[in-house]
């Protein structure tokens, strides 16, 4: 089994990574495969929205993102961890985060998530929520552990101080795996829900005559 794993710091070594690195332990030592990215300093731009990902079953801007779809594509489950800017995960998670699941030619159906946001004090809650979204409008369980995934400190390695969220990683690797395992077996022996046509509305409604 494989799980990708997007830091979505510009700082290699910062808080953020220092979770991964904690659920990267508990994968490996339980035979896990681990693709780890780094968005770090890389220019990820935003969705231009072009339709291009439509027409070529892959983003069609030239940078890292087509390839993160490929990982994703092979994996079975995926960690994003970003730390907060402006109580919302940073402009670069985003714009890559957007672009992967708009252009991701494969099926994500119970593929499971689990996102990480870190902070010097506040913010982490609402970034936490938009993280999960990603998830949750494409059928992805996401993977809870024993609290909130908040963690704290500002200074890399801050966050060694921060026991309770360096344990709480500890909880979310594990259970990510159990649910990985669990749901490779309902497939095997069940298959996937059955999918309806889907239904799309919106609330502009013209009801000049």
């Amino acid at each position: 089994m494989k799980v990708l794993l997007i830091n979505g710091s510009p700082r290699v070594a910062g808080n953020s990574a220092r979770l991964l690195n904690e659920v990267t332990k508990i994968f490996e030592a339980e035979g896990i495969e681990v693709d780890r990215y780094d968005l770090s300093t890389k220019a990820v731009r935003g969705c231009m929205a072009c339709g291009g990902c439509a027409k070529a079953g892959k983003c069609v801007i030239s940078d890292d993102v087509p390839m993160l779809a490929e990982k994703l594509a092979q994996a079975n489950g995926m960690i994003v961890a970003s730390p907060v800017y402006y109580a919302s995960p940073n402009g670069s998670i985003i714009s890559l985060l957007d672009r992967l699941f708009m252009s991701a030619n494969c099926d994500l159906r119970m593929k499971v998530g689990a996102a990480f946001a870190v902070a010097r004090r506040a913010g982490t809650d609402t970034s936490f929520d938009v993280l999960n979204k990603y998830f949750t409008i494409n059928q992805m369980p996401v993977v809870s552990g024993r609290y909130w995934n908040n963690g704290f400190g500002r200074a890399p390695g801050e966050i060694e101080g921060d026991e309770e969220a360096l344990q709480n990683a500890r909880f979310v690797a594990r259970n990510m795996i159990f649910l990985m395992k669990s749901i490779a077996l309902g497939k095997e022996q069940y298959g996937l829900p059955t999918q309806e046509t889907v239904v799309r509305t919106n609330f502009i409604r013209n009801d000049r005559k």
